[in-house]
């Protein structure tokens, strides 16, 4: 069986000493560039693959970010991973990612594993979590960071908005064009957080409004569907014929909400408005466009990488950054005069 090369192999074959080819490997600035060209290619050539996990067991560093996020193919949680990588990319740092699929329980399990490996950070979508994965975090020692939330009671850091405040811009801006038997479709499933949160808010900013907040529609588990949108639009459109407006729970169920809409021949806006939450960019170019909210999940990524970056390096107090969602006002909610 062929030996396996070692870092002195790569040393004899580069001309330096070995200390040197473990300084170039964790990219310490004190290696010259041309020197760390030559360590590589002859790594390279030898087939010799640098031991990370020995060489974090001797400094005590890990120089991973644990991240956790509910859904892999969601476009929003992706731009705010993607910012993130590339942000702790730059700074040094690997992202460890963890899927929930909107399951705290799931999410618990993988808390512990992150922390099983020393983590330099832990960021986690949402603040809402189970008391054992709130105590793992409460005293993981390294910074945490929730995200894409408020939470009242935060572990630690927080980058993030109210999900539920983000409903009141729509419900204004509906109510601003004269809408007032107004629905809202999803929000209705435990697992999600955030779209629960939703849901109250709409229902608080229809109260505060002095309008009925009653129509509420159920659309299923999380992450909701187009097909689970339009079906539950047309529950709403059998059940209650005389709504106005409607505001889903994400763009992916307004546009399946839109779609079920044009198969009936209901016209959007004329007989019904249609709004809802993300910034797809399929709210953009379906016809009508959609109204709905940007999350700005790509600054959620930016802001949580520069916080993890200062808490690594010099440890503080809890900090909340704020981020403000966008409304985006589409065709499918706008009256002609």
């Amino acid at each position: 069986m062929r030996r396996t090369p070692t870092m002195k192999d790569v040393a004899r074959a580069a001309g330096v000493s070995v200390m040197t080819v473990s300084r170039a490997f964790k990219r310490d600035t004190s290696v010259g560039e041309e020197t760390r060209k030559r360590i590589h290619a002859a790594a390279d050539d030898l087939g010799y693959v640098f031991d990370s996990m020995a060489a974090n067991l001797r400094s005590q560093r890990s120089h991973f970010v644990a991240v956790t996020i509910p859904s892999l193919n969601n476009a929003n949680f992706a731009a705010t991973v993607e910012a993130m990588t590339a942000r702790l990319g730059a700074a040094g740092y690997q992202v460890l990612l963890g899927h929930t699929g909107y399951d705290i329980l799931r999410e618990e399990e993988l808390i512990a594993e992150f922390l099983s490996r020393r983590p330099e950070a832990v960021i986690v979508t949402g603040g809402r979590h189970t008391p054992r994965a709130r105590s793992l975090l409460s005293n993981a020692g390294v910074p945490v960071v929730e995200t894409w939330d408020l939470p009242d009671d935060p572990i630690g850091h927080v980058v993030g908005f109210s999900n539920a405040a983000c409903m009141d811009l729509l419900v204004d801006h509906l109510a601003g064009q004269g809408y007032v038997r107004i629905a809202f479709i999803g929000g209705d499933a435990g697992g999600d957080t955030r779209g629960a949160d939703r849901r109250r808010g709409f229902v608080a900013a229809m109260q505060a409004r002095g309008l009925d907040a009653t129509r509420l529609i159920r659309a299923g588990q999380p992450p909701i569907s187009m097909h689970e949108g339009a079906a539950a639009m047309a529950y709403l459109l059998d059940k209650a014929p005389d709504t106005e407006a409607v505001i889903c729970v994400s763009d992916l169920s307004a546009f399946g909400a839109l779609t079920e809409c044009q198969r009936r021949g209901v016209s959007v806006p004329d007989d019904i408005a249609i709004a809802g939450f993300g910034a797809y960019d399929i709210a953009g170019i379906c016809v009508p466009t959609l109204t709905t909210v940007d999350p700005c999940p790509a600054q959620i990524g930016d802001r949580a990488a520069d916080l993890v970056l200062t808490l690594i390096e010099t440890p503080g107090g809890p900090a909340v950054a704020r981020i403000e969602p966008v409304l985006k006002i589409g065709q499918s909610t706008t009256r002609d005069p």
